[in-house]
């Protein structure tokens, strides 16, 4: 099969590297790609949030059997839909299930109506409205703009001043442009042993009838050591998440994971694809955060790399709604991921810096933001490289990643040095 994969970041570029290593697949494509998948597969310059260019693209070129639509603007704006529109297999969502990610207010408003754990929230569209609600419930509490922003529009305020603050910028400000039209206010949920809270993501394929948890991982936003700084798109990740059990994977695949596939069911909104839960290990048990229409990233990119079984094997399925034919099987041991990013990501930062690779062993170099201009390979974006390694454990992993990231650098390259440290006592 020639398989082509919609997106340009880590999370591409690394389901590109499981479908290489596919026995069915013949010939990779990415739109748009980056420097990095273009190795393995064929860039294709087209803009993948306009449908008609996706569709004339397609239609232009038969020769390609099955599209992979990863990114959750895509998504969100109906690409899958227009796809399948002419006839073309896909692995994604459609536009009226990826609502679950692209509006906040509907997943909680879903989590509510049908009793799935998660945090007490309210939702306003009036920023009065909104403050005297925040002002009553006092500090600390989230607040999370209801549309797609990168990852980056949810506001953890410790102090009433900071909620204040966070409203503003949200709901008068636009931060976040249209995302903020709506805000949610959540209250902030506490961790059973740890100060924020303990969180984990939990991917899962699903079409629509079954439901298969991938491993685990644990996701690092913060910009800084210590989870200190900005919120981002991820600053790193590894797998497994140490506090994980059986038990705690019964309880969330029974209370959480098929109620929320049936909810999608019964609204009329089938969910097929990669359905991501963010969750968080409570006094009263686990609870969603949040949740995804895709892969995250880079959760991906620890996830895919410890998959034994054939993926294009698992997207057919999906596709063809047989998931419970398939027996998924993963490989042992740990995997940690570093992201490379510009400095002064997540806020404003240069492209074009020039980067030096050097001797990373058995690690594997991810690309995210990145391009080859005047035959360099520079910088293009705000998370530049992930550094992902393999071990028996987290700690073997996590050192292999460092060794390796010391050979790698451009101008105003920052990282964190703390992955896969976090929930060590288990």
């Amino acid at each position: 099969m020639n398989v082509l994969v919609i997106g340009n970041g880590g999370r591409e570029h690394a389901i590109l590297l499981a479908l290489k290593k596919s026995k069915k697949v013949d010939k990779l494509y990415c739109m748009k790609g980056n420097a990095g998948t273009a190795e393995i597969a064929e860039n294709v310059n087209v803009d993948f949030m306009d449908a008609e260019a996706v569709k004339a693209f397609a239609l232009a070129n038969q020769q390609i059997d099955y599209y992979v639509v990863t990114p959750d603007d895509p998504l969100a704006a109906g690409i899958v839909d227009a796809l399948e529109s002419i006839g073309k297999r896909c692995f994604g969502p459609r536009k009226n299930a990826a609502i679950i990610e692209s509006s906040k207010a509907f997943a909680k408003d879903l989590m509510k109506k049908y009793s799935i754990p998660t945090a007490k929230s309210a939702t306003f569209d009036n920023y009065g409205d909104a403050l005297e609600y925040v002002r009553a419930q006092g500090a600390p509490i989230v607040l999370k703009a209801d549309g797609l922003a990168l990852g980056k529009g949810v506001l953890i305020c410790k102090t009433l001043k900071e909620a204040e603050e966070g409203l503003k910028e949200i709901m008068l400000d636009k931060t976040f442009g249209k995302a903020g039209e709506k805000v949610v206010v959540e209250e902030c949920m506490r961790g059973l042993k740890y100060d924020p809270g303990e969180e984990v993501s939990v991917l899962a394929f699903t079409d629509g009838k079954t439901i298969v948890p991938m491993i685990t991982a644990c996701d690092h936003k913060r910009a800084q050591d210590g989870d200190r700084g900005l919120n981002t798109g991820g600053m790193g990740t590894f797998s497994p998440c140490p506090f994980w059990t059986d038990e705690l994977a019964s309880e969330v695949l029974n209370n959480i994971m098929i109620p929320t596939m049936n909810a999608m069911n019964a609204e009329g909104r089938t969910f097929k694809g990669c359905l991501y839960f963010g969750l968080m290990r409570t006094p009263d048990g686990m609870k969603v955060v949040e949740y995804n229409s895709r892969f995250g990233d880079p959760e991906t990119q620890v996830v895919l790399p410890m998959l034994k079984t054939d993926l294009m094997e698992i997207f057919e399925a999906v596709t063809d709604e047989r998931l419970a034919d398939v027996d998924i099987e993963w490989e042992s041991g740990a995997c940690v991921c570093v992201v490379l990013a510009s400095g002064g990501y997540p806020l404003a930062y240069r492209k074009g810096e020039e980067i030096k690779i050097g001797d990373v062993g058995d690690c594997t170099v991810i690309h995210a933001g990145t391009a080859i201009k005047d035959g360099r390979l520079v910088t293009n974006g705000g998370r530049v490289l992930n550094v992902v390694a393999r071990g028996i454990d987290v700690e073997e992993a996590r050192k292999k990643a460092y060794a390796a990231v010391k050979n790698i650098g451009w101008k105003g390259m920052q990282y964190r040095t703390d992955i896969g440290v976090k929930y060590r006592e288990g």
